[in-house]
């Protein structure tokens, strides 16, 4: 037997620590029957026809099973047609608002968070500063965000009422909730007013995550100001960033109360959300057709969180050794 074999130590098996399945267990069952179940049950009702009415007995019946056919609804405005197979929707049919409702919550999305983002930025900024009130600023910046959305809406309603501050303050007779461009232009300035100041809560973590020393260091080496924020302040501050990024996108794909309560309920109105469709289709009494609508929401909202996570470095944490891992 040779000096290595007799001084390596014998392997020991390790045993299985059940200390954190315990204390993850509990939550991670809250969470399936919360999350989980609704999902599942939802992806099942859609494959499901809703309910009819019997013209034999007036009772309504099952629909039973429909396939894809509640997807090639809204996806194709594929209409069932009276001696069978399908047709194209005509208009008036909720069918025919999929897709300007799907283009309203994508050009929603995109507008608000650029323009939060932007705009949080450039609070955080101000905020993280050593400035005379800055524990004032940072409660008065925060109201915004802490004030109910409907709550948000009634008040820029009355701001953008033909007779209220804006027309005044602007010298204008603009129709802000009844025209279609100028609705739109409502609903993304009152979102941006209470939405910019999460953004900016979230980046400002990550700006005071930045030792002063670098910056220190950068300004003896001559670097000028756009130099520091280009080299130092974007890079250190970018998983903040993209977190909250990610964080309003998804929230923002799922817009609802906002343009309802400013400017109008109805599906076929120029400002309707995906969001929207699904509460009228369960008002009619549609929970299948619904169920579809709430699918196609859940597989967009994924697919966004898969992209920014995957691909545009909101995937980057730091593991217990300080060094920067990707989730897999």
């Amino acid at each position: 037997m040779t000096t290595s074999e007799k001084s390596q130590a014998p392997l020991v098996a390790k045993k299985f620590d059940w200390r954190p399945v315990w204390m993850v267990g509990p939550a991670l069952i809250i969470l399936a029957v919360v999350i989980g179940y609704p999902i599942v049950r939802a992806v099942y009702l859609s494959f499901m026809a809703d309910r009819g009415l019997d013209p034999a007995t007036g009772m309504f019946t099952q629909g039973g099973f429909a396939g894809f056919q509640h997807y090639l609804y809204w996806l194709t405005q594929a209409c069932p047609a009276p001696g069978g197979g399908t047709v194209t929707c005509p208009d008036g049919v909720s069918a025919t608002d999929f897709w300007p409702a799907m283009g309203n919550t994508l050009f929603f999305t995109v507008t608000t968070v650029s323009l939060e983002t932007v705009l949080g930025f450039a609070m955080a900024v101000i905020m993280g500063k050593s400035i005379w009130g800055r524990s004032l600023l940072r409660a008065a910046v925060l109201v915004p965000w802490a004030i109910p959305t409907a709550v948000t809406a009634k008040l820029w309603a009355f701001i953008f009422d033909p007779n209220g501050i804006a027309n005044t303050i602007l010298g204008t007779n603009i129709a802000w909730t009844t025209d279609p461009f100028y609705a739109r232009v409502a609903i993304i300035v009152a979102d941006v007013w209470k939405t910019a100041p999460f953004m900016a809560l979230l980046i400002l973590a990550g700006l005071q995550m930045i030792p002063g020393d670098v910056y220190e260091a950068a300004r003896v080496d001559g670097a000028s100001r756009w130099q520091q924020f280009v080299r130092i302040t974007l890079p250190l501050v970018r998983p903040a960033l993209m977190v909250a990024i990610l964080f309003r996108t998804l929230d923002a794909l799922r817009m609802y109360d906002l343009p309802v309560i400013l400017v109008s309920a109805n599906s076929n109105s120029p400002t309707a959300t995906v969001s929207m469709l699904v509460v009228n289709e369960m008002r009619m009494g549609n929970f299948n057709s619904a169920s579809a609508i709430s699918t196609l929401v859940f597989l967009l909202v994924f697919a966004v969180a898969y992209i920014m996570v995957k691909f545009l470095g909101a995937n980057v944490v730091e593991d217990r050794t300080g060094k920067k891992e990707e989730i897999r």
